[in-house]
Formats: C-alpha cells, sequence, structure tokens
C-alpha cells in the first residue's frame, strides 16, 4: 500500500540515498530521469537534507510502500500564492509505475492547501523528455530561463515551467 508523510529528521539517511540513487551514478541509470550523463558526484549533502528539512518553508514529502521509501517530493512557499516543486525523484526500480503522477498531485495539492495559486519548478534544458512529461501534466514553460544552481557549472541551464493550481 502506498503512503505519502511528511519527513522527519530519522529520515535523512534514506533520503540521501534515495536522492542520491535516483539523479547520479550507475544505479541512476536504471531509471528514465536521471542526470548520471549530465553531472557527477553528490546530489545533495546530508547539511543540505538537514537545512531543507529544518526551514519552515519547505515541506518534504515521502512516499512509501509497505514501510520502505521509494519517492520524495519538496515543496517550498515561496511568497503568498507561489510555491515551488522540488527535488521530485522515484527508486530507479520503480519508475515507469505512476508514482512520479501521484508525487506531483501530492505536491500540488500540498502547495493548494498552503494557500499557492501556483506551482512552479525548473528542469535542465538538456533533459527535454523530462519537460515533456511535466508539459504532458499541465505545466508550461513560463520562457524563463536560470543559470544552473552550481557556479562551477556554466554549460547547462535551468528551463521554468509553472502550473496554475485550483
Amino acid at each position: 500500500m502506498l503512503t505519502f508523510r511528511l519527513a522527519e529528521a530519522g529520515d535523512l539517511p534514506a533520503l540521501k540515498q534515495l536522492v542520491e540513487s535516483a539523479y547520479r551514478g550507475d544505479a541512476a541509470r536504471a531509471g528514465w530521469t536521471n542526470e548520471a550523463d549530465l553531472l557527477e558526484g553528490e546530489r545533495i549533502s546530508m547539511e543540505e537534507l538537514a537545512d531543507s528539512l529544518a526551514s519552515p518553508a519547505n515541506r518534504i514529502w515521502l512516499a512509501e510502500r509497505d514501510g520502505a521509501l521509494i519517492g520524495t517530493v519538496t515543496v517550498t512557499a515561496k511568497d503568498a500564492e507561489l510555491a515551488y516543486l522540488g527535488m521530485l525523484c522515484v527508486d530507479p526500480l520503480q519508475q515507469g509505475g505512476g508514482l512520479g503522477r501521484q508525487l506531483l498531485a501530492q505536491a500540488e495539492s500540498s502547495a493548494a492547501e498552503q494557500g499557492a495559486k501556483a506551482l512552479e519548478m525548473t528542469v535542465i534544458s538538456a533533459r527535454p523528455e523530462l519537460i515533456a512529461y511535466y508539459e504532458r501534466r499541465g505545466y508550461a514553460r513560463t520562457g524563463e530561463i536560470r543559470p544552473f544552481p552550481l557556479p562551477d557549472i556554466d554549460h547547462l541551464e535551468m528551463v521554468v515551467l509553472a502550473k496554475a493550481l485550483s
């Protein structure tokens, strides 16, 4: 049975393992949403995860099946009407079964409950198949391009997508 719950401090080691396996390294290549061919190294540090969890603006949702962590998504309140969707990832061996759509729905519901009228995200421009996935789910390109968040990576940029929430 699939359940969603908010992350707690004790979840951080398993959360870090999930994020790293979904985004980077050979394990990530088992799924289709990875960055393994674009970026190397650590995706997020334990300190960054702990800071994210401690921020009152963030809600880190965990998806579990039979007690095992299989997905996550973070919703960050940006202002009274805008929330940001980040770090959506699914265990590479669980991808393709609809969990990503369910995590998106959870994020959208969470943002709306917090009063957001829109949810935005950024996607690496070199991932057209991932951008298309979000577009099929109602997200649209805003026309804004942001620099990649790491200063030493200047060959990648981020496409901003947004969706109005009802």
